[in-house]
């Protein structure tokens, strides 16, 4: 008699178990996705208590926002994004080599660790608050320059375009740069040891183990950060929006996309908003596929920087 093998099939269970998350995802996330794809088409807006369509214009609305301020507010948005994500890479990188850096035997690296990502813990909301405080005209950033000297009048550090966008940059270098620390301190650590010894072994110095070793052997960590900060740039709002009151003084030259789409929004005007979230989907998509193309390829970056350390120790 033969007997007959019992299989248990346990992927059910899993199926089982990831399904409330696509059911989340489906009605809160690809729902209102489709829908403001389909809403970009629309001529959709309220004039008083009159609300007008939704009736299909195709792409008027595209073709409106293009002749509109927008491409105004995309340079602001990318003058913003660079006057804080430059400091950041720069300072984060060189911390995160000091920080895995067995050679220079910092003491307290747990205790700075701790103070650099505490920003990231503070909400924009509130940080902008307190910038807002601080710089002010009545300050007390004017205060201590007014009583040392440094100058004889209160500086309106928000009514000169140089300084409200230094000031959203600055925030937003504080906020970030620590989270960012904190992830190339890790990549760095994933480093084989034995690299970095043979590295010394064949007399590289500082500068080109950083340049020939560690940044080739993080670049995909590199790549994780640029690509995030592209999109948070494209998406930054609250910053500013606090800091300027929404106006994006001066001479609107702190507006960015987001506040652009906030201001259609506050004014129920749905298919410009839609049009503008697809624009916004459609350019950071076009730069995340190019930063990853840049920085990844399908020569191993270990292989590739051991040649480059080797020619250089020859030379």
């Amino acid at each position: 008699m033969n007997k007959k093998k019992l299989h248990l099939c346990y992927a059910k269970w899993g199926y089982i178990f990831i399904l409330p998350f696509f059911v989340t995802f489906f009605i809160f996330s690809l729902i209102p996705l489709v829908d403001t794809v389909r809403y970009s088409f629309y001529e959709y807006y309220r004039s008083g208590i009159k609300e007008v369509g939704p009736n299909f214009v195709g792409l008027k609305n595209y073709l409106e926002l293009l002749h509109s301020d927008m491409l105004s507010y995309a340079g602001n948005t990318m003058v913003l994004w660079l006057i804080g994500f430059v400091p950041q890479i720069v300072i984060a990188l060189l911390l995160a080599n000091w920080f895995t850096d067995l050679r220079l035997r910092l003491r307290g690296k747990q205790f700075f660790k701790v103070v650099i990502y505490l920003p990231n813990l503070i909400m924009a909301s509130a940080f902008a608050m307190l910038f807002f405080a601080l710089f002010s005209t009545n300050g007390p950033i004017n205060s201590i320059l007014m009583s040392f000297g440094f100058t004889n009048e209160p500086i309106d550090f928000m009514g000169t375009t140089f300084g409200t966008r230094s000031l959203v940059g600055l925030m937003n270098f504080l906020m970030w740069f620590g989270n960012t620390t904190i992830m190339l301190m890790a990549a760095i650590m994933g480093i084989s040891p034995d690299i970095f010894e043979a590295c010394e072994l064949d007399g590289c110095g500082s500068v080109k183990r950083f340049f020939y070793i560690t940044l080739p052997m993080i670049r995909p960590i590199l790549a994780y950060t640029l690509i995030t900060s592209i999109i948070g740039g494209l998406q930054m709002f609250d910053v500013p929006q606090i800091l300027t009151n929404g106006q994006g003084n001066p001479d609107r030259t702190s507006m960015t996309l987001i506040m652009f789409l906030n201001s259609h929004l506050k004014s129920r005007n749905y298919g410009m908003a839609g049009a503008l979230s697809v624009y916004l989907f459609l350019v950071s998509s076009v730069l995340c596929f190019i930063v990853y193309r840049m920085t990844n390829n399908e020569d191993r970056p270990s292989s590739k920087a051991l040649k480059k350390m080797k020619g250089g120790s020859d030379s």
